[in-house]
């Protein structure tokens, strides 16, 4: 349920409600916006018999019943898109943010080669994994602790916020010293005590859909981590298993506009998982960005062939950043501009 406030309601009207939700036993969620304030309610399992008792107090203007399963992602919670701040650079909103990097941070002097490309040619963050969950037990698990520092210098020596995986709780603390943005990756998109630990730390959180996970499951694993008081969340659509196997996975593009309808989150898409082929990048980059997806994440490697983990599917610093030209001509045809960094804009 959402209890809509009058326009002048004050603080202290808006408490004295969230006080009833907690004494009725439920969670309020008070939701500031541009010209009154919403507060959502969790917790209930049904019809909130006592809703008359929030209706009589002084500010409230109307109860609002919310049908979604996903409470707090719902756009019926949250009319107004979500713009995510990650290190001073939005996603969402009318913007659109890329992000770029390597799959996994192999050594220092890559790491710091690759981002300095991604930024020349205007990625506003950096990816790159320490922490790297392998089908095999036997292949590059990541550096770890080491890859998490080489990170750090690159984002001093370049100002790009990073995102990298968490993959675990017990990693969870050390992750969250160096990142700008938790990613969960496909494996652990239902991970709960993964998500809701995530959903604590009130860092921004970038959450994948699984790859046999449907557009509804990966909304309430968003609200694993809203429902914790974290909302500084973005979806991404990587690419679902279907019967084809022509490439890696399936980009189910019509998810972007779908969860937009659905949720107030932030979407973006990540084309090198999706398509498990370099060639392939650019084309389903271009689309997703035509679907209206706010951003991209994007594998980059200055030396694909002898990448230690998915050289297949990473462009070359040249191919990204011909990309990028690509992708400002489409950025102006749907009237939405690319955000751009401080060498894009000085230079």
């Amino acid at each position: 349920m959402l209890v809509v406030m009058e326009a002048h309601a004050t603080a202290e009207q808006i408490e004295a409600v969230c006080a009833e939700i907690r004494a009725m036993g439920f969670t309020p969620h008070p939701m500031p916006g541009p010209t009154r304030t919403a507060i959502g309610i969790t917790g209930n399992q049904g019809p909130i018999e006592q809703a008359g008792r929030l209706q009589r107090l002084p500010g409230v203007s109307q109860l609002i019943r919310v049908t979604a399963p996903y409470k707090l992602v719902s756009r019926e919670f949250k009319e107004l898109d979500t713009v995510v701040d990650v290190g001073g650079v939005p996603i969402g909103g009318q913007g659109i943010a890329i992000i770029a990097g390597p799959c996994t941070v192999e050594s220092r002097e890559q790491t710091l080669n690759i981002a300095h490309a991604v930024q020349a040619a205007g990625a506003v963050m950096l990816r790159g994994g320490a922490y790297k969950p392998r089908t095999s037990p036997y292949t590059f698990q990541g550096l770890g602790e080491a890859g998490l520092q080489i990170l750090a210098e690159a984002r001093a020596l370049t100002g790009m916020p990073v995102v990298t995986e968490v993959m675990d709780t017990e990693t969870l603390p050390l992750v969250n010293q160096y990142a700008d943005m938790l990613q969960i990756g496909a494996r652990n998109m239902q991970n709960y005590s993964l998500l809701r630990a995530v959903g604590r730390t009130r860092h921004p959180v970038l959450l994948k859909r699984g790859f046999a996970a449907t557009v509804k499951d990966l909304l309430l694993a968003a609200e694993y981590i809203l429902a914790e008081g974290n909302p500084h969340v973005v979806l991404c659509e990587r690419g679902i298993r279907t019967f084809d196997d022509s490439l890696r996975f399936t980009l189910d593009l019509g998810a972007v506009p779908l969860i937009k309808k659905l949720s107030h989150l932030p979407v973006i898409v990540d084309p090198s998982h999706a398509s498990g082929r370099a060639d392939m990048v650019i084309p389903m980059a271009r689309a997703a960005i035509a679907a209206g997806a706010d951003g991209l994440i994007v594998e980059v490697h200055d030396n694909p062939a002898f990448a230690v983990c998915d050289g297949t599917q990473s462009l070359v610093p040249e191919g990204f950043a011909e990309l990028m030209q690509q992708l400002q001509r489409i950025a102006i045809a749907i009237g939405r501009p690319l955000i751009h960094n401080r060498i894009t804009q000085s230079g």
